[in-house]
């Protein structure tokens, strides 16, 4: 029997187009083998990073010790930017797809293993879409699920590569979607979260809707779900109406990504945001005057090309004034192609790395101080499962997206009352009440 192998770098979006393929496989009769030892590789790939590039190159790159190497299968995002290089440079690399593609795959893994040839699979009209016809794989007691609501960006930030290898925006139809999540809570999942470059756009290219908010509240009443999230948001088409199905549907969670990226207006005309730091402030105080409780986290960029110490300076004061939960922090790091590989004005490693380090310090604190705050309350806890380390210790997760340790014995997939006795920068620890 054949046995085949998915490993997943980079985002929610690309382990759940991993776990559709998983379905597919399984749905062809084959077995799920181990990673580095399976007859077929599939390496799920991203390219946000020159980092989580050479990560899956190295990867794929020690086949070349093996007697006899696996057929490896590149797609995502890596493969549609380089894919054909790296089937060249590897003769063991027989199908490269891209992101749009994946609903191709299996037919093609299956024919290069007959006839030993190479398939190349990318995506050459920016909007079509040839997916999976399956629902993601769910080994048994998942709690946590994930079902990609629309393909590609329209936005085109100057810094990302995400248009030019995943293409421009498409909603799935929202009947489709609903199913999906239905069999998904059938299944077992007990917390779903939608996903998208920009769920915010959602509907917008479909006739007859449904809007990304009116989607969101059909979700959240599917039987068996406990808890959705939704990830994530571009701030120009943030709304009201999202703000209120969060404040009025029970089972969406307080909790939201809003990336700012930068807090200087300078750098985010630099970057083509589309917003100001004013309208983003707007935004964040909407949301707690309706949800209170919410927990926001973000993503920041420091050393844009062009970015001054007073940019810098600025983007520090707004997490200071923000005083976000958690931020996703990152040096700019160039992507080719893009209008910011163009830009004047690059900053050496030396200096971006200086900038990283004093955010990351000073978020590290903002997120202990606002953690610590949780210290003596008592918690709603979905458990996800034993904590990965820790002897006898629990894992599961706050409405407000908070990684709760706790002493057992609990059960996957149970919502437990745990009262919290203590605080990191990363997570909370506490005890079942």
């Amino acid at each position: 029997m054949r046995t085949f192998s998915v490993n997943v770098f980079g985002c929610q979006m690309n382990v759940y187009d991993g776990d559709k393929l998983k379905s597919a496989f399984l749905e062809r009769g084959w077995v799920q083998g181990e990673p580095g030892s399976s007859d077929v590789e599939v390496y799920v790939t991203c390219s946000i990073r020159d980092k989580a590039e050479q990560k899956v190159m190295s990867e794929i790159g020690r086949f070349g010790k093996f007697k006899t190497p696996p057929l490896v299968v590149l797609v995502g995002c890596m493969a549609q930017r380089v894919g054909s290089a790296v089937a060249a440079r590897f003769p063991w690399v027989k199908v490269v797809a891209g992101p749009r593609h994946l609903g191709m795959v299996p037919e093609a893994v299956e024919e290069s293993l007959t006839d030993n040839r190479v398939r190349m699979l990318l995506d050459e009209d920016p909007m079509e879409a040839d997916d999976l016809c399956c629902t993601p794989h769910v080994e048994e007691g998942t709690v946590r699920g994930y079902v990609t609501i629309a393909h590609g960006c329209d936005h085109f930030c100057a810094y990302c590569i995400v248009p030019y290898v995943r293409g421009r925006f498409r909603s799935r139809e929202g009947d489709e979607i609903l199913r999906e999540v239905a069999e998904l809570a059938r299944k077992g999942v007990k917390e779903l979260t939608l996903l998208g470059q920009n769920v915010n756009r959602y509907g917008k290219d479909l006739p007859n809707g449904p809007s990304f908010p009116e989607l969101l509240r059909m979700v959240a009443r599917v039987d068996g779900l406990v808890r959705v999230r939704f990830a994530t948001n571009h701030p120009v088409d943030f709304s009201r109406e999202l703000v209120e199905v969060m404040a009025t549907e029970d089972k969406v969670c307080p909790s939201i990504n809003l990336p700012v990226q930068s807090g200087s207006d300078r750098v985010l005309r630099l970057m083509g945001r589309g917003y100001t730091r004013d309208q983003y402030l707007s935004m964040v105080e909407m949301l707690r005057d309706a949800v209170p409780d919410v927990g926001i986290t973000s993503d920041l960029i420091v050393g844009f090309p062009g970015e001054t110490e007073e940019d810098f300076l600025a983007s520090l004061d707004l997490l200071e004034r923000v005083r976000f939960d958690l931020v996703h922090t990152a040096a700019y790091s160039v992507r080719p192609g893009t209008r910011a590989e163009r830009m004047e004005g690059h900053l050496d490693v030396a200096e971006k790395a200086r900038r990283l380090n004093r955010v990351n310090q000073l978020q590290a604190e903002i997120s202990l101080d606002i953690n610590r705050s949780w210290v003596g309350k008592t918690c709603p806890v979905l458990v996800e499962g034993p904590a990965p380390k820790g002897q006898g210790l629990w894992h599961g997760r706050t409405p407000q997206d908070k990684v709760v340790l706790f002493q057992g014995p609990s059960k996957a997939g149970e919502v437990v009352s745990v009262k919290i006795t203590s605080a990191l920068a990363w997570y909370l620890q506490g005890e079942l009440v």
